[in-house]
């Protein structure tokens, strides 16, 4: 492992007046001064074929690839009230693995005092078919190429999923949920914070508050699609043509309907029903305080 420090010029030698003081006074500072390392490893996969990530503060980004083994590369950053703090922590914040049942644990293990901070930026290359969940705090979470299922749990940062054939259960606070190119069930949640899936083939299952949530299908999977926001919006887009059950309501909005709905019905409290095509697997939405499309 290497490490570059950063921080208060290290050449003070003669320093004298004006500059000295300042230099007095931020002595002990907390966080102050800053180190970086950077540490690579590699892992088999495991036997039951999941992989579990915990990474407390940091971005985390896994890309599945054809490849037989797990990569990690973690981009570390140390804060402390000197050099050589900074280079103490740097050198304690490291990777923990761990088999715990069918799954391989992964954690970023980062010691805290009041005066120090530390974090690690992970980038994870993995194979396609590893079944994934990753549990983030304060940090985004990219995940793209996987062809199993995706769960991730982040508070205080986005999700960003592209290009994943699984089901996805992902759930956000504080922050954005995004989904492009994939294919099977998603499951989304997030407090205040929009959700966008575009390019999706499969069933939605969405909900958020203070915010709104727009979805483009390619295709409706069996267990059709449910969208629930509260003061937000709804735009969803379907395929042409599509069989569906269609049951809007709003209270406090507008419906725009740019679809025909064969045996609709309206009524005065903000409610639109009816069928796409032959019917079929349900489209429910949802909002208060808001306005829902239909294209």
């Amino acid at each position: 492992m290497s490490f570059r420090r950063t921080g208060s010029d290290a050449n003070c030698e003669g320093e004298s007046g004006f500059t000295g003081f300042l230099r007095s006074l931020l002595a002990g500072i907390p966080w102050r001064e800053r180190a970086d390392g950077e540490e690579t490893i590699e892992l088999e996969p495991p036997s039951g074929g999941v992989l579990r990530i915990h990474n407390a503060n940091g971005r985390t980004r896994l890309c599945g690839e054809d490849r037989e083994t797990i990569e990690v590369h973690a981009s570390k950053t140390a804060r402390a009230e000197t050099e050589e703090a900074a280079e103490a922590l740097l050198d304690e914040i490291r990777i923990a693995t761990a088999e715990v049942g069918d799954a391989l644990e992964l954690d970023v293990e980062v010691p805290r005092k009041w005066n120090r901070r530390g974090h690690a930026n992970l980038e994870v290359r993995l194979p396609r078919n590893l079944r994934v969940e990753v549990i983030a705090a304060n940090g985004r979470v990219d995940v793209e190429g996987m062809r199993a299922s995706v769960a991730v749990r982040s508070s205080n940062g986005s999700a960003i999923l592209d290009d994943v054939v699984g089901d996805i259960n992902v759930a956000t606070s504080n922050a954005k949920v995004s989904c492009s190119c994939t294919c099977g069930r998603i499951v989304a949640r997030s407090s205040n914070g929009k959700i966008e899936i575009d390019a999706h083939r499969g069933s939605v299952d969405a909900s958020t508050s203070n915010g709104l949530i727009r979805a483009c299908l390619q295709a409706v999977g069996k267990h059709g699609v449910n969208l629930a926001t509260s003061n937000g919006r709804i735009a969803l887009e379907l395929p042409d043509p599509v069989d569906a059950d269609v049951d809007i309501r709003v209270d406090n909005g507008v419906i725009r309907n740019d679809r025909t709905l064969c045996q609709a019905t309206r009524e005065t409290n903000g409610r639109v029903r009816g069928r796409l095509g032959t019917g079929g697997a349900l489209i429910k939405l949802r909002t208060s305080n808001g306005s829902i499309s239909l294209r």
